[in-house]
Formats: structure tokens, C-alpha cells, sequence
């Protein structure tokens, strides 16, 4: 059957991918790189964890595609066991062995028998946990009293030192819980990790350089000036992220005076993604339409000084853990899961796809606007400022 969707990546994007995962990328600069969507590297790193796959290699000694040549032509000429043992340098039960496990003597196939044996070797192998039932028992308890991996693990070898089977490190616990196809830890488990996380970053990996959990020259909510908090002047906005599944999202932003909604795509959560596409779709307003912006303490405005240079609108900030700081935002927010619901891939819909849902919110009336519509407040919001 023909394949259908979004065109996978290819072994050598992937390649690249753990590579820049390892170094501490974030998934959008990943997705730039490679050209494919963020939510496209979010699968393939959710699926694996967060843990790069170990490259599989053919074992030291086995049989090369030469050889299996040799074996199918010699099968061929009629030759025994032993007499292709001899030419090949090998013994007769690894001859035995590689004939019967791949069609015996009339169907044995040299190309067919090295592609299996190199799929064999790709094949992950099951880890420790799932051969020791009782050492599996004994961690399951203890993520289940909140210790962490590395507790566990170190516990584990205090008390049964010199043993082997009793011993695991933290790194295959956290495989075992984050790489849910193991079929060993049960999901559920991760909520007893104190991070909360679904996949795990490598222990070379680095975040140097990237903006997270810093907003530089960040502006307060309190310094907003008073006519910013006055409704009745249009111009000042609300904006936010709305999250989506495979971790996407949409930027929507609301005028406070008119409750006027627009939506812009964004290809990653990034500051640099987020801030360039505000920068595109605020271009579009008349001018002196949009006066300032207040958004959260979310870091995808952390470039918010490139915002303003480009726009002339100053963006203040919220204080942290305040969602009630942006009411109006946060109200639309809940209007438009009639239209994305929670768990919406969001990266399906297209800008068009965005206009025309916002067209339909803004072409509602809405009870605090005297049952007018927000379309028409706006309106005649910029037949005042023009």
C-alpha cells in the first residue's frame, strides 16, 4: 500500500536530528534545520523517549554478504555442509545453522538471509528489568514512594552489592518509563517523577545560549500605563499561546476594548518562531490599531524587544501565575476549544484555516459588548483612529 501523509525523514535526517537533540536544541531550531514542522521531530524524539537509538552493528565474526554468496552458489552445486565449511574457513554447524534458519537448501537466498540477520541486530534488545521480575516489582514501589531513578539505582547498590541481577542504572530506569513500547514500567508511573516530564534529554546534552526561564528586560504589568487598563480606548491587546497535541500551537491575540480576535500559525513554541510570526500578522492592522500587548511570563516572548523595534508596540508582562492579568485572553482562549479542542494537532490548519475561525468568533455577538458583535466594535474603533 502507497504511503500517505507527511513524507517521513530519512535515515540521515534522523541522524542528524539525535545529533542536534543531544546538543541541546530545541525542537522548533530542529525542525528549521531539517525543514520539517517541530511536531514532525517531536514524534520521532517522544517515541524514543528523549534517548538517541543505539546504532545496531552486524556481530564480530558473523557471516558477510560475500560469504552468504558463496553458501547460495554452493547450494546450488550441490555442495555438503562441510565442504562449504571447509571453503569458507568455517565450521560446518554455522553453515547448518545459516541454511536452516533461512528457507533450508531449496530456498536459501543470499540477499534475503543478509537482510534478515542485519534486521536481527537492529532489533532493541530487552532490557534487565524485563528479565527480573522481582527487580522490576522492587522499582515500580519505589517511583511509586516519589524516589527518583538515581535514588533507586544507588539504593540498589548498597544493598545488594556484588549482585548483579539486583543492580540497574538510573538511565535504564528512565528509558524503561519514557520508552513505553519496552512494555516494563507502567506510564502511569511518570507522574510520581518530581520533573513530570515524557522524554529525557541526554546527559551531553546542553541548553547554553537558549532563552528558557528568562525574559530579558522584561516590562511589568504594573508599569503599564493607565489608559492601557481603560477599555473604552481601543489599541491595546492580550496575547497568548494555545497549546495543541504533539506539542503545538497557535497564537491568539484579542483587542481588550472591542474583544476583536486574531489568529496566527506559528511553527514552533520558540521565541524567534513566535515573535517573527506576531511580527508578519501584526504588519496587517491599520496603524495605530495596536498600542501595546500584554502577554504572560511565557519565554516565547522572550525577544520581545525585536517585537516592538519592528512594530512599535510595547509588550508588558504579567506577573507570574496570574492568568486573570490577561481576562480577556484567557476568556477567548476557552471560546475557541469549541473550534480546537484539547488534544488538536494544531499544525493541520493553515492561516486561511485560522482567519476563517476567527471571522466566525468575531462575527458573534458577545453579551459584555451589548450584543454587538466584536467585528463591528472594531470597526468603528478604526473609523476613529483613521
Amino acid at each position: 500500500m502507497a504511503r500517505t501523509g507527511r513524507p517521513g525523514l530519512s535515515h540521515e535526517q534522523k541522524t542528524e536530528l539525535w545529533q542536534r537533540w543531544k546538543a541541546g536544541e530545541t525542537l522548533s531550531d530542529i525542525g528549521r534545520a531539517l525543514g520539517k514542522h517541530a511536531a514532525s521531530v517531536f514524534g520521532v524524539v517522544a517515541a524514543k523517549g528523549g534517548f538517541a537509538p543505539v546504532p545496531r552493528s552486524r556481530k564480530p565474526g558473523s557471516l558477510s554478504l560475500d560469504e552468504r554468496e558463496e553458501i547460495s552458489r554452493g547450494l546450488v552445486e550441490g555442495q555438503s555442509f562441510q565442504q562449504l565449511g571447509r571453503a569458507l574457513g568455517r565450521a560446518v554447524s554455522t553453515i547448518s545453522r545459516e541454511v536452516g534458519g533461512n528457507g533450508g537448501r531449496q530456498a536459501y537466498r543470499a540477499t534475503r538471509a543478509d537482510e534478515q540477520a542485519l534486521d536481527r541486530a537492529r532489533r532493541p534488545k530487552p532490557c534487565q528489568l524485563a528479565f527480573n521480575p522481582a527487580l522490576c516489582k522492587l522499582v515500580a514501589g519505589k517511583l511509586t514512594n516519589q524516589w527518583s531513578p538515581q535514588q533507586i539505582a544507588g539504593w540498589l547498590k548498597a544493598q545488594f552489592p556484588g549482585d548483579p541481577s539486583m543492580n540497574i542504572s538510573h538511565e535504564t530506569i528512565y528509558k524503561s518509563l519514557f520508552i513505553q513500547a519496552r512494555g516494563v514500567l507502567k506510564k502511569e508511573l511518570l507522574a510520581h517523577l518530581r520533573s513530570r516530564r515524557i522524554m529525557r534529554r541526554g546527559r551531553t546534552s546542553t541548553t547554553a545560549g537558549q532563552t528558557r526561564g528568562q525574559i530579558i528586560d522584561a516590562v511589568s504589568i504594573r508599569d503599564r500605563p493607565a489608559e492601557n487598563e481603560d477599555r473604552a480606548i481601543p489599541g491595546h491587546w492580550e496575547g497568548d499561546l494555545m497549546s495543541g497535541s504533539k506539542n503545538t500551537h497557535i497564537a491568539t491575540l484579542v483587542e481588550r476594548s472591542s474583544r476583536f480576535v486574531i489568529l496566527v500559525k506559528v511553527n514552533g513554541k520558540d521565541s524567534d518562531s513566535v515573535v517573527g510570526a506576531l511580527i508578519r500578522q501584526v504588519q496587517f492592522l491599520p496603524h495605530g490599531l495596536m498600542g501595546s500587548l500584554t502577554w504572560d511570563r511565557g519565554t516565547e516572548m522572550a525577544y520581545h524587544r525585536k517585537f516592538t523595534v519592528a512594530t512599535d508596540v510595547s509588550v508588558y508582562f504579567c506577573d507570574p501565575q496570574s492568568p486573570w492579568q490577561r481576562g480577556s485572553n484567557e476568556n477567548t482562549n476557552g471560546l475557541l476549544r469549541q473550534y480546537f479542542p484539547k488534544g488538536t494537532d494544531l499544525s493541520v490548519y493553515t492561516q486561511h484555516d485560522l482567519d476563517q475561525v476567527a471571522l466566525r468568533l468575531n462575527s458573534r455577538p458577545r453579551k459584555t459588548l451589548g450584543f454587538q458583535t466584536p467585528a463591528d466594535t472594531f470597526k468603528r474603533a478604526v473609523a476613529l483612529t483613521g
